[in-house]
C-alpha cells in the first residue's frame, strides 16, 4: 500500500515542479534565486527516488507479506512519503497564496523580504532533510533486508502459497456442497449439450463464492466422456512455460515425451499441444485466472476442432470472463439465507443431530451469518469456528461482539483472509487508494457513484489520460472495481452505467483492518464509553458515533479527509477544530447534520477540494469561502442558500457546483425545486462540469456560454425572452450531455432552435408547456438521435407525443409527466427497442393505453401513477417479454379488483398503491 502513497506524493511534487508553479515562485522570490533552486533541486531528486521506489514495491508488495522486517521498512518509506506530501501541500500554498494577493498585500500588513526569506529557507529545510531521510532508508534497506529483490520474493509468497493450498483443498470438496444444485446443472447442459463445437465457459465471481470447489465437482463427474483432460492452477504470478509444462505432463502419458519437456521452448511446445490436441475431445480447466493475457497465451496451444472440447475457466475478473462463448459466463452469486443457514449449520452444529441449531443460539447465529452475506467461505469458516466452541449464548456473544477481530487475527480464519487479501494485494496501485477510501463508510452503506467519484478526484488518487476528464478515469476506476469483484453492483440506471454499488460485509472487515495499520483510514466510533484509540498521524477520519465532549481531544495535524455520518453531531464545532488543528485537509463532507452556520475559519483550510453541507440548514456561506481557490466541489444541495456570496466567482477549480433546493420530493409540483442566483462572474467558472442549478436571469442566461467544459446543466424560472440566448448558450457547450430546463411557470419553453443540438446531449429535461411544433423540431429528429433519456413534464400536448418521440431509437428512459391531455396512448410495433425504463404519470384524461406485440421489447419497468381516468388494464402489457417491474401507483379499488381478476398478469409481477394506502404493496401472480 505503500506504493499508493508514494504515487500521490509523486504526483504533488509535478504539479510543484511545474511550469505555472515554477514562474510563480520566480516571480516571488526573484532576489533568492539560489534557496530557490536548492528547493527545486531537492524535490526532483526526491521525485526521481520515489519513482524508482514505488516500481519496487509494486513488484515487492506481492511476495514479502509475511517479512516483518520489510514491513517495518515499508512502514517507514510510508511515513516519510507522508511527511514530504505536508512539506509539497505547504509550499503549494505558500506560493500561491502570495501569488493570489500579491506583494502589495504583504507590504501593506508589514510582511517584508525577510519574511519571505525565514518561509523559503524552512522548506529548504525540510525538503533537505527529507531527502536526507530517504537515503538514509535505502540504506538501512541494504543493511536489515538484503534479500529483498524480485527473486527473493518468488520464494517467500507466504499468502499466495496459503490461497493455493485452499484452492487445492477446494479441488477435493466434491460432494460436501450446498446450494450448488442449479449452478452444476447449468454447467452440465453446457458441457453436454453445446455440440461438437470448442467452446469456452467462464466461472466469474468474487473470491470465497467456491468457483474451484463447483468446477472441481463438474470436472471430477465429466472427465471420463473426454479422450484427455488436465486442471491447472493458473494465479497471479504464472510463468507460461510453468503453465504449458503442467498441461503437458496431465495430457502426454508417453515417458519418452515428458522427459523431452525441460529441453523444448514455448513455442516448440505450444506447437506440440495444439497438434496433439487438434485430433481429441478434450477437457481442460484454468484455475483462478487473473489476467486476459493468460487465456491469449494458454490458447495458441489449444486446438480449435469440432470434437466437442471444453475449456473451463475460472476467475475474479471481469476481463477475463470476456473470453467465453456467447452465453456461456456463470456468474455466482452469494447463497439465499435459506440455503445460507443449511451450511452454516452443517459446520457449526456438525456432532448434533441433524446439525440443528439450539433455540436459544438462532438469534445470534442469524446475527454472525447476515456478517457472512452468502459468502460460502465466511460461512464456512465462522461455522467452523463455532463448532469448537461451547454451545451457550454467553460465548456466542463473545464471540459475536469480537468477530472483526477474530477475521483479522484468528488462525483458524487465515484461509479467509488470504484469499480475500490476494484481491487487494494484485490491485494495481492506482486503485488501492479507491478501494480502501470506501472503508471509510459504515456497513452496507450504498455507495453513489457521483459521490465516490468525485471524492477520489479530491483526494488526489486519480490522474488524467489522454483526452479524458479526471471523472471519465474516475469512472473507469470503479468499473474495474466492480469487473474485479471488490465492490458489489447495487445498481445502474438506464444507461447502463454504474449507479451505486456497495462493499461485502467480511471485504470490509479485512480492508479496515489493512486501512488503519497503514495509517489510510479510520472509522472513528464509541463502544459504550470506550473509544476506539486516535493515531495522530492517520491522514482520513470518518466519524459513525462520536459524544460532544470528544471533539474538543481532536487533534490530527496530518488529516486529510473528514466525514461524519452521525448528524446529532455539533458540526460547527467540527469546522472550528479542523481550521484550528487539521489544516491540510482536503475533504470535509458534513451531510445531513444540523449546521446552521459555516464559520469563516473555514476559509483558512488552503487545500481544501472538497466541501459537502447538502441536506443542511446554512442559510448563508460566508465571505472567506472565497480563499478556498483550490476547491473541486462546492455541494450544497437542498440547504437553505438561495444566494451565494459574490467572491464564490473567483473559486476558479471549481467543477461541481451542487446548489438545487427541494421543494416537492416527487417531483410532481410545477416549481418541486429551484435553484440560486449566481452573483456577476459566472463566466469566471471555466472548469466548471456540474451545474445544479441556477435561477435564470438575463446577465447568467448569457454568461453560461462561456462555461463550455459543462457536462450537466440545471436552469429553473426560465422565461420565454430568455430561450434564445439560452440555446445559443448551449450550442456551445460541446460535451454538455444532461439538460433540464424549467419554466417560470406554465408557459411554453422553446428549445427548437437547438440546431443542431449538443452533439453529446444524452439526457433532456423540459418542463414546461412547449410550443407547437416542437416535437418536430431538429432537436427531435436528426439530431436527437443520441438521446438516451427523454422527460417532458408539464408540456400539456394536444398531440399524441410518441409517433415524433419514437424515432428516437436509443432512448433507454422515458418520462411523461403531465406531459399530454389527450385520451389515448398507443405503443405501436417496433417502436422504442432500446427503452428500459417507462413512467406515465398524472395524465390528466388518458382513458386507453395500448401495448401492441412488438413494442418497448426491452422495457424491464413500467410506472403507472397518477393515471385517474384510465378504465382498464393496459392490453399488450403481456407483451413486454423483458419485464421485471410493474408498478400501477394510487389506483382506485375499484382498478384494483380488475388487477386482481386480471388473467394477462398470470406471469407477470406487480406492485401497487391505493388511494387510502400510500404505501405501495407487493403483489404475487395468479395461482
Amino acid at each position: 500500500m505503500a506504493e499508493a502513497v508514494i504515487l500521490l506524493v509523486v504526483k504533488k511534487i509535478g504539479a510543484a515542479l511545474g511550469n505555472e508553479v515554477i514562474n510563480q515562485a520566480s516571480s516571488l522570490y526573484r532576489n533568492l534565486f539560489a534557496q530557490l533552486a536548492e528547493l527545486q533541486g531537492s524535490m526532483s531528486r526526491i521525485c526521481r527516488e520515489l519513482r524508482l521506489m514505488h516500481e519496487f514495491l509494486c513488484r515487492m508488495d506481492v511476495r514479502n507479506r509475511n517479512d516483518q522486517a520489510y514491513e517495518i521498512w515499508v512502514d517507514e518509506v510510508r511515513k516519510l512519503a507522508h511527511g514530504i506530501e505536508d512539506i509539497v501541500d505547504e509550499y503549494l500554498h505558500l506560493v500561491r497564496q502570495r501569488h493570489d494577493k500579491g506583494w502589495s498585500f504583504y507590504l501593506k500588513k508589514g510582511i517584508n523580504q525577510p519574511e519571505a526569506l525565514r518561509s523559503l529557507n524552512r522548506m529548504v529545510c525540510l525538503i533537505k532533510e527529507a531527502e536526507s531521510s530517504l537515503v538514509h532508508l535505502f540504506q538501512v534497506k541494504d543493511r536489515w533486508i538484503p534479500n529483498a529483490s524480485p527473486g527473493y520474493a518468488n520464494n517467500s509468497g507466504y499468502i499466495v502459497e496459503k490461497s493455493q493450498h485452499l484452492a487445492s483443498t477446494s479441488r477435493s470438496i466434491c460432494e460436501d456442497l450446498v446450494g450448488i444444485e442449479e449452478n452444476r446443472d447449468t454447467l452440465f447442459n453446457w458441457m453436454r449439450e453445446d455440440g461438437m463445437a470448442c467452446s469456452t465457459i467462464v466461472l466469474h465471481g468474487m473470491g470465497g463464492l467456491g468457483k474451484t470447489a463447483l468446477t472441481a465437482n463438474v470436472y471430477k463427474h465429466e472427465q471420463e466422456y473426454y479422450d484427455c483432460h488436465a486442471w491447472v492452477s493458473v494465479s497471479q504470478t504464472y510463468s507460461l512455460m510453468e503453465l504449458l509444462k503442467k498441461l503437458s505432463v496431465q495430457l502426454f502419458h508417453e515417458e519418452n515425451i515428458q522427459s523431452n519437456i525441460g529441453s523444448i521452448d514455448i513455442i516448440n511446445l505450444q506447437e506440440i499441444l495444439r497438434r496433439f490436441l487438434e485430433e481429441k475431445k478434450y477437457l481442460i480447466v484454468l484455475d483462478d485466472v487473473w489476467t486476459p493475457e493468460v487465456i491469449i497465451d494458454m490458447s495458441r496451444a489449444l486446438a480449435q476442432n469440432f470434437k466437442g472440447s471444453r475449456l473451463l475457466i475460472t476467475t475474479r475478473i471481469g476481463n477475463v470472463a470476456e473470453f467465453a462463448s456467447e452465453g456461456r459466463v456463470l456468474t455466482l452469486e452469494g447463497l439465499s439465507e435459506g440455503k445460507s443457514w443449511e451450511l452454516f449449520c452443517k459446520k457449526a452444529f456438525r456432532r448434533e443431530a441433524n446439525h440443528e441449531c439450539p433455540t436459544e443460539l438462532k438469534n445470534l447465529a442469524t446475527q454472525m451469518l447476515n456478517k457472512c452475506k452468502g459468502l460460502p467461505l465466511a460461512i464456512v469458516s465462522v461455522g467452523s469456528l463455532l463448532s469448537v466452541r461451547e454451545k451457550n449464548p454467553t460465548e456466542w456473544r463473545r464471540i459475536y461482539d469480537q468477530l472483526s477481530w477474530e477475521l483479522n487475527n484468528n488462525p483458524g480464519l487465515d484461509h479467509v483472509r488470504n484469499i480475500l487479501y490476494l484481491s487487494f494485494i494484485y490491485l494495481p496501485t492506482y486503485l488501492k487508494s479507491c478501494f480502501l477510501y470506501c472503508t471509510l463508510f459504515p456497513e452496507d452503506y450504498i455507495l453513489h457513484r457521483k459521490m465516490l467519484l468525485r471524492l477520489w478526484i479530491a483526494e488526489g488518487f486519480i490522474e488524467e489520460k489522454g483526452e479524458n476528464t479526471f471523472e471519465d478515469v474516475a469512472e473507469g476506476y470503479l468499473i474495474e472495481l466492480v469487473h474485479r469483484n471488490m465492490l458489489q453492483l447495487m445498481e445502474c440506471n438506464s444507461f447502463g452505467r454504474i449507479k451505486s454499488c456497495k462493499m461485502h460485509d467480511i471485504v470490509r472487515e479485512l480492508a479496515i483492518d489493512l486501512s488503519q495499520k497503514q495509517s489510510f483510514g479510520l472509522a472513528y466510533y464509541e463502544y459504550g464509553n470506550r473509544c476506539s484509540t486516535m493515531d495522530t498521524s492517520i491522514r482520513r477520519l470518518a466519524v459513525a458515533k462520536c459524544s460532544n465532549n470528544i471533539l474538543s481531544s481532536i487533534c490530527l495535524p496530518r488529516l486529510r479527509s473528514c466525514i461524519v455520518f452521525d448528524k446529532a453531531m455539533p458540526s460547527l464545532r467540527i469546522i472550528k477544530s479542523i481550521s484550528d488543528k487539521s489544516k491540510y485537509i482536503v475533504v470535509l463532507e458534513l451531510r445531513g447534520l444540523a449546521i446552521e452556520k459555516v464559520p469563516d475559519a473555514v476559509g483558512c483550510l488552503f487545500n481544501l477540494r472538497y466541501l459537502g453541507l447538502r441536506h443542511s440548514k446554512v442559510k448563508f456561506l460566508p465571505k472567506s469561502v472565497e480563499r478556498l481557490s483550490n476547491l473541486l466541489t462546492l455541494d450544497i444541495f437542498n440547504s437553505y442558500i438561495q444566494e451565494l456570496p459574490q467572491g464564490i466567482v473567483k473559486l476558479k477549480s471549481l467543477r461541481h457546483l451542487l446548489v438545487e433546493r427541494i421543494n416537492d420530493p416527487s417531483w410532481r409540483d410545477f416549481r418541486s425545486r429551484h435553484g440560486v442566483c449566481i452573483p456577476k462572474g459566472l463566466s469566471n467558472f471555466t472548469n466548471l462540469q456540474t451545474l445544479h442549478a441556477i435561477e435564470a436571469q438575463d446577465r447568467t442566461v448569457k454568461d453560461l456560454g462561456e462555461l463550455t467544459q459543462l457536462k450537466s446543466l440545471r436552469v429553473w424560472n426560465v422565461k420565454e425572452i430568455h430561450c434564445e440566448r439560452l440555446c445559443v448558450s448551449i450550442l456551445k457547450m460541446r460535451f454538455l450531455y444532461h439538460i433540464h430546463i424549467a419554466a417560470c411557470d406554465e408557459s411554453e419553453v422553446q428549445l427548437n432552435k437547438l440546431d443542431p443540438p449538443p452533439l453529446s446531449l444524452q439526457k433532456l429535461c423540459l418542463r414546461g408547456r412547449l410550443a407547437e411544433g416542437t416535437l418536430e423540431s431538429p432537436l427531435f429528429q436528426t439530431g436527437g438521435q443520441k438521446l438516451r433519456g427523454l422527460f417532458l413534464v408539464w408540456s400539456q400536448l394536444k398531440q399524441d407525443p410518441l409517433p415524433p418521440i419514437s424515432r428516437l431509437c436509443n432512448l433507454t428512459q422515458l418520462n411523461l409527466t403531465r406531459a399530454y391531455v389527450g385520451e389515448l396512448l398507443i405503443f405501436r410495433s417496433g417502436w422504442f427497442p432500446s427503452l428500459k425504463f417507462l413512467l406515465l404519470r398524472d395524465l390528466p384524461n388518458l382513458h386507453r393505453l395500448e401495448i401492441e406485440e412488438g413494442a418497448g421489447i426491452g422495457i424491464r419497468v413500467l410506472q403507472l401513477r397518477h393515471l385517474d381516468k384510465l378504465m382498464d388494464i393496459p392490453p399488450g402489457i403481456e407483451f413486454l417479454p423483458s419485464l421485471q417491474r410493474l408498478c400501477f401507483v394510487h389506483i382506485s379499488e375499484d382498478f384494483l379488483a380488475l388487477l386482481n381478476r386480471c388473467s394477462r398478469l398470470k406471469h407477470i409481477q406487480w406492485w401497487y398503491s391505493t388511494h387510502d394506502q400510500p404505501l405501495t404493496k407487493k403483489c404475487t401472480s395468479l395461482n
